[in-house]
């Protein structure tokens, strides 16, 4: 039987991404970046629940590109990355902090761990506004 389950899943968020710069999880109550946390979670799972994606479990790509008015970008792009990232993994595995302010958003997953992360791809255009499309694939396992 055909797999006939999306391969790809990319969609759009208003603001600016979570950034990831400190030891503090960003999904800690209270975290200045719940916010935009926050706001991910609920695109994602936009875009989830309209193509019926399920959560990658093999090797992935990740592409974000961020839209910024010129000479405006707040973080450098490795934390911009880290905290996208870190929001769209499955948080299930994370047991040291409470998660249940997130409601039902803990529940949302793209894929199960960054680890699978195989390519990574981060590009600003220029904008009048903040924002960003996040673009989450499958890639061929490697022979």
């Amino acid at each position: 039987m055909q797999d006939t389950r999306a391969l790809a899943l990319t969609f759009e968020v208003e603001g600016l991404p979570p950034v990831k710069t400190e030891a503090l999880s960003i999904f800690a109550a209270g975290h200045r970046q719940a916010t935009r946390v926050r706001a991910l979670l609920r695109a994602a799972c936009e875009a989830a629940q309209q193509t019926g994606w399920t959560p990658l479990s093999g090797p992935i790509e990740v592409e974000v590109t961020l839209r910024c008015p010129p000479g405006r970008r707040t973080s450098d792009a490795s934390t911009l990355l880290g905290g996208v990232c870190a929001v769209l993994q499955d948080k299930k595995r994370i047991a040291n902090i409470g998660l249940a302010h997130l409601g039902v958003l803990v529940d949302v997953a793209v894929y199960d761990d960054d680890k699978q992360i195989r390519r990574l791809s981060y590009v600003e255009e220029p904008a009048e506004e903040f924002s960003y499309q996040v673009r989450v694939a499958a890639v061929p396992e490697a022979v």
